[in-house]
C-alpha cells in the first residue's frame, strides 16, 4: 500500500501555523479598540470608518518593510524589536502628510515557522501599534519550504491612516527663507544596512557581539536601535498649520527624501555640524572610507524626520518638538538638496 503524503510532509505544518496564530491573537486583541468589528482569524479585517470629526476625511496608506535590518535579528537571535521598526517607520512614513495611524497588517513569511520567533516578532508588531494608538487588523502568517534560507524570515506591513483633507501636508507652500528643522533619530532606523553590515563585518571584521567603545556599545546593539515613532512629538502639530513640509529620511538619505516634498523652484540646504551626529556615523564612513555624499544618500545621518517651516513660526515649533535642531533652510533652486560644510 502506497504511504500516505500529507502537507507536514513536503514541509509545512498547519499545527505550527495553529499554534503561532494563538499566540498572534493575544497580542492582536491588545491592540483592538472601539472601532476593531472583528477577531484575528477572519478572511478580512472590519474597521469602522465613520470620521464625524472630519469635514473631508482622506485615508493614506504606505506599506514598507524592514530590509536586511533583518539579518541583524537572525544573527543575534532578538526578533521582539524588529517588528516595532517596522510600524514605526510605516507611522512615520504617513505622518508625513499630516496623517494619523488607523489600522495595521503585517505579512511574515518563513521557510520553517517557528511559533516562538513568529510570535516574537508580532510582539514587538503589537507593541509598536499599542504605542502609536493603531489597531493590529490581521495580516499573512506563510510558511514557504526551500523559499527562505532556514533560520531566517520576511516581514513587510501595511498601514492606514487618516487625515481631514484641509489639514494634509503636502509642502506646497514651501518658499525660500523656510526654516529646516531636524528631529533627531537614535540610530539608523531601517535604511542603509547592507552598506553597514559590509562595513562592519566584511570590511571591519567585527561581530554582532563585538564591544565597541566608540559607540558604547556592541555592534549588534548598535544596528538594532529601534525605528522611532515621531507620532509623539509631531502630533499635537499636525492640525496647527505651523507645518509647511515633512520628510522621513530614509532610504535615500537627505538627498532623495527631502526633493519630494519641495515645490517647484526651491532647494534645501543642510548645514552638516548643525546635529550632534551619532558616532556610528563617523564610524562607519571611515572603515569605507565612504565619500559624505554617498553616506548622506544611504543614511539619516542622526536625523529621523526633516520638519520645513517658515522662520516665524521657527520657534513654536521648535518648542513643542523639544528635542530638535535647525539644520538648514529653503533656498530658491531646482529641487535638490546642498550640503553645506
Amino acid at each position: 500500500m502506497a504511504q500516505s503524503i500529507s502537507y507536514a510532509d513536503a514541509g509545512v505544518s498547519i499545527d505550527n501555523a495553529n499554534r503561532a496564530v494563538a499566540k498572534i491573537r493575544e497580542y492582536a486583541r491588545s491592540t483592538f479598540n472601539e472601532r476593531t468589528l472583528t477577531e484575528i482569524g477572519s478572511f478580512g479585517g472590519m474597521f469602522a470608518g465613520a470620521f464625524p470629526d472630519m469635514a473631508e476625511p482622506i485615508l493614506v496608506a504606505s506599506a514598507d518593510g524592514v530590509g536586511t535590518k533583518l539579518k541583524l535579528a537572525f544573527e543575534t537571535g532578538i526578533h521582539n524589536t524588529v517588528g516595532a521598526d517596522l510600524v514605526n517607520h510605516c507611522v512615520n512614513d504617513i505622518l508625513v502628510q499630516g496623517a494619523r495611524p488607523l489600522f495595521f497588517l503585517d505579512y511574515f513569511a518563513t521557510g520553517k515557522l517557528e511559533p516562538d520567533v513568529t510570535a516574537s516578532v508580532v510582539e514587538g508588531i503589537a507593541r509598536a501599534c499599542r504605542e502609536n494608538g493603531c489597531v493590529l487588523l490581521g495580516g499573512e502568517t506563510a510558511e514557504m519550504p526551500d523559499f527562505y534560507p532556514a533560520g531566517e524570515y520576511d516581514l513587510a506591513g501595511f498601514i492606514v491612516g487618516v487625515v481631514d483633507k484641509a489639514k494634509v501636508i503636502d509642502g506646497k507652500s514651501i518658499a525660500p527663507g523656510d526654516v529646516v528643522l531636524g528631529i533627531p533619530s537614535n540610530g539608523l532606523q531601517t535604511n542603509g544596512y547592507s552598506l553597514a553590515r559590509k562595513l562592519f563585518f566584511e570590511i571591519g571584521g567585527y561581530k554582532v557581539d563585538t564591544f565597541i567603545d566608540e559607540l558604547g556599545s556592541t555592534v549588534g546593539e548598535s544596528l538594532l536601535a529601534t525605528h522611532q515613532s515621531l507620532l509623539p512629538q509631531l502630533g499635537p502639530l499636525l492640525d496647527s498649520g505651523k507645518i509647511k513640509g515633512l520628510a522621513h529620511i530614509t532610504g535615500g538619505g537627505f538627498l532623495e527624501n527631502i526633493p519630494r516634498i519641495l515645490p517647484e523652484g526651491v532647494s534645501v540646504e543642510i548645514n552638516r555640524g548643525s546635529w550632534p551626529e551619532l558616532p556610528i556615523f563617523g564610524l562607519m564612513q571611515r572603515l569605507g572610507n565612504v565619500d559624505e555624499k554617498e553616506m548622506f544618500r544611504t543614511f539619516n545621518m542622526g536625523i529621523g524626520m526633516a520638519v520645513v517651516c517658515s522662520e516665524c513660526e521657527k520657534d513654536a515649533v521648535a518648542d513643542q518638538l523639544k528635542d530638535c535642531y535647525e539644520i538648514g533652510g529653503v533656498i530658491s533652486g531646482y529641487g535638490n538638496v546642498n550640503l553645506i560644510s
